[in-house]
Order: structure tokens, then sequence, then C-alpha cells
């Protein structure tokens, strides 16, 4: 069985980071270490939450590692709360990134052209530090432009600048490149006979390859559904899916989960019902 580390916060109650990715991928057949770099009462949808920082922990739990030869077959990074964290995440990939260690970088700082409350363009510059050594990077549109410190379009973008953001992207040092949340006009050439709206590029450097995926697009939006995805991304490379059928997976996966938690009439706001679209992603598996 393979093991992987997933670095991020833990919400006590709601649905994101470590409380999604350690059912996901351990249903997928995955040993999942984790390492929390935060823990909080809920999420931060909620009023009043609390907030617990752990980075004084971060360096001593993975040098007690270190000091037992764990290795890993993959670490998977998702949002981290500081430039200090990112340092430590950085070192921590340095120590376990062997060879063979797949390193997965999701950098959850914003979206919707905007930076997550507490975030700046210091904290931007420092995640796409990060971001160069890993081999697949997860990022939204709006991540990628401020990795990039470009300006972001909300709409009315095409295919060469999509392209564009993943060639610039790739030359981070990064061999494969998930850029999630485009949605083209309807008439644009990649729409053409294509009814769903959202999509996902992606790049392949090493094949100089783009390849686009497109799925259907609810008007509700849900909190939580990124790391979901890095989390059946991740899972479904380490059970040795090919890239493209790994983030088309993670894409099918959310849509499905969405689709669950909108036919119940009294539906979590604060969460999709990712439980009981488990058996469909194992049936693809």
């Amino acid at each position: 069985m393979k093991r992987i580390l997933t670095v991020q916060d833990i919400s006590c109650v709601g649905k994101c980071s470590l409380t999604v990715a350690l059912p996901i991928i351990s249903a997928m057949g995955v040993e999942t270490c984790v390492l929390p770099t935060a823990v909080l009462s809920t999420h931060t949808a909620f009023k009043g939450f609390t907030f617990r920082d752990l980075t004084c922990d971060l360096e001593g739990i993975y040098r007690h590692w270190e000091s037992q030869k764990i290795h890993f077959d993959a670490i998977y990074t998702g949002y981290l709360g500081s430039i200090e964290q990112i340092s430590i995440i950085s070192d921590l990939i340095d120590r376990f990134g062997s060879n063979d260690t797949v390193i997965i970088v999701d950098p959850c700082m914003g979206d919707n052209g905007n930076l997550y409350s507490g975030f700046t363009k210091e904290y931007a510059a420092k995640m796409a530090e990060l971001c160069k050594k890993a081999d697949v990077i997860l990022p939204n549109l709006t991540e990628a432009c401020y990795l990039l410190d470009i300006p972001y379009k909300k709409s009315g973008y095409d295919n060469e600048y999509i392209i564009k953001i993943l060639k610039d992207l790739a030359d981070f040092g990064s061999k494969r490149i998930v850029l999630k949340g485009i949605e083209f006009n309807q008439d644009s050439s990649e729409m053409k006979g294509v009814s769903k709206k959202m999509g996902i590029a992606s790049y392949d450097a090493q094949k100089d390859s783009v390849k686009w995926y497109f799925h259907q697009k609810h008007d509700q939006s849900f909190h939580g559904t990124g790391d979901i995805f890095a989390s059946v991304f991740t899972g479904a490379l380490m059970r040795d899916l090919p890239f493209e059928k790994a983030y088309s997976l993670a894409g099918d996966f959310v849509v499905e989960a969405i689709k669950n938690t909108l036919s119940h009439p009294d539906y979590n706001w604060y969460g999709v019902d990712f439980e009981s679209a488990i058996p469909f992603l194992l049936s693809k598996l």
C-alpha cells in the first residue's frame, strides 16, 4: 500500500482540508498520514470560530519521522496559513522528497480574483517558490494569476490566454499543471458541442501537451470543493491512474458530490455531501 503525507489545517466541523483529505484518500486504498498546520473549531465560513496555530509543532513532528526513516510516496500540501509555514514545509519537502516521492502542491490562497483574508502578494510570491519544488500544481485561475503576478480576468479570455498561463507556470519547474475553474464563452472552439460550462485545463510539460476537460457547472458554490478535488486527484495518482484520468475523475467526483448535496432539500450550506459519492468514486478506480 502506498503512503502519502498531506499537510493542511483541520476543521473540527466543516468539510474541507484534512476533514475531507483523510477519509477520501483512505477510502481510495492509500495510507494517509497527516501534518495538521492548525486546528479550527469550524472552517472559516462559520462566525466566531476558534483557531490554534500549530506552526511551532511542525518541525518537531517531521524530525521525529525522519529519525524513524519514514518514507512517503507522495506529499500533498493544501492550505498553509503563513509565510513561515511555507518555509517549514519547503524544508520538509527537501528532507522527504526523494526521487520516487511525488510532490503535489495545491496553492490554496484565493478565489474569484482575490486572495483569502490575511494573505498578501508577499505570501503569493513565497507560495510560487514552493510550487517550484512540485511535480504537480493544482491552482485555480485566481491563484495562477497571483503566482505569476499578472492581472486576473474573470471572463472574456480565450484558449491562448489559458495556454500561456499553463506554460508560464510550467517554467517554475513543475512537470504538470492542472488549472481549475476555466469558463470559455459558449461559442469558443473548446466549447463547441459541449453543454457543460466549467472546465479544467492541464499541461504536461514533458509532452508539451495541453488538454481540456469540461464538466457540469452548478450555480451554487460550496466550501471545500477544491480540497476534495485535490484529494481525489492525489489518491488517483497513487492508484496509478494516468494524469488525465486522475484529474477528470476528481472533477467528476466533485460534480457528483454537489448533485447529491442538492438532492436534499435540507442540505448543509457549509460543505458538500461527498460521503454518499464515495461508492461512485470507488467504482471508477
